[in-house]
């Protein structure tokens, strides 16, 4: 949990379930790109993680006879309201009183234990390794970055980041038969990794524009300037989806965007059919991931991983595995 502005493992009280609620044993919480820029502004107390997998230990009375005790899963990180249009969408994560995981209004998945919706909940695969099975949450990401991009086979499209969601947005992108695929990072490691999961090309945007004409122009770094480079890249009536989590002001000429007749999308989340999608595309095996999880930690481990992540490296995703955590 938090404390201070800090990473620390402390006993709290184990998580019982709602009518409708399942508690799932933790085997694998991903460490996010918002983990970093969010974890010093949560209050002390936070149990933070969204990226999380396990099986199902506990379920509430409402839902006991459709979740037996020991199934695989993996949950989305927010609970909706189930009546508002957005839920009733599909959409929980605009619902008009939603309750996130891990930001400070319902624990996360940094623990031994964590309670979800069975409503937003899915079943994995038996044969996924559940420490793996986190993937499913920055798959889901990718995803619906991709879908909202609209790409299709033939498009040319620029992926800027190469971390563990730009990454995802490339394994997407092949597995449904693009092709002209270009990533832009500027750590080599990174680099090295977007060519082995199926970019044609990765340039280093320091040594100037990766380039222009782009069909799809997708952000995933979040920071300044990063709207300006991409309404720079794409093409006259091309599609520039902003993903990355930026947290302070960022400015850019509207004239040039307006200029190329370009749409614009500023995306998050994801809805329940695309995680759905994601957790059976990652049991089917048919997704090429390799490398996309660079190590495995305690948490223990927590706070040198966010602090090391923070800066830049070559490092892709880091699974938290909290059974394996000892107690100070």
């Amino acid at each position: 949990m938090i404390e201070s502005g800090q990473f620390t493992v402390r006993e709290v009280p184990d998580p019982q379930p709602g009518p409708d609620e399942l508690i799932l044993r933790v085997h694998g919480c991903g460490v996010c790109g918002s983990d970093l820029k969010t974890y010093p502004l949560l209050p002390d107390g936070t149990i933070m993680g969204h990226e999380f997998a396990g099986e199902v230990v506990a379920t509430g009375r409402d839902v006991a006879a459709h979740w037996p005790l020991g199934t695989p899963a993996a949950a989305l990180p927010v609970v909706g309201c189930g009546a508002c249009r957005r839920c009733r969408a599909g959409d929980p994560a605009r619902c008009v009183t939603p309750q996130p995981l891990g930001l400070g209004i319902r624990p996360g998945g940094f623990a031994e234990y964590v309670a979800v919706a069975a409503s937003e909940s899915v079943v994995l695969d038996p044969s996924i390794d559940l420490r793996t099975g986190a993937l499913v949450e920055p798959l889901a990401v990718g995803l619906h970055a991709l879908d909202r991009a609209d790409a299709h086979v033939g498009d040319r499209l620029l992926v800027i980041g190469a971390g563990p969601v730009g990454l995802s947005i490339v394994v997407w992108a092949r597995h449904r038969g693009i092709t002209d695929i270009t990533v832009a990072d500027p750590i080599p490691w990174r680099r090295e990794g977007a060519i082995a999961l199926g970019a044609a090309r990765a340039v280093d945007p320091a040594a100037g524009p990766p380039g222009t004409d782009f069909d799809v122009v997708i952000e995933c770094v979040g920071k300044s300037g990063m709207v300006a480079a991409c309404v720079d890249a794409v093409a006259p009536g091309g599609h520039v989806v902003i993903a990355g989590v930026c947290m302070t002001e960022d400015t850019f000429m509207p004239v040039g965007a307006v200029v190329k007749d370009i749409t614009m999308s500023f995306v998050s989340y994801y809805t329940r059919d695309e995680f759905r999608s994601a957790a059976q595309a990652l049991g089917s095996g048919h997704l090429r991931l390799d490398g996309l999880v660079s190590a495995f930690a305690t948490l223990e481990e927590l706070q040198e991983v966010v602090e090391n992540l923070s800066d830049p490296t070559d490092q892709q995703k880091i699974i938290i595995t909290p059974q394996s955590r000892s107690i100070p």
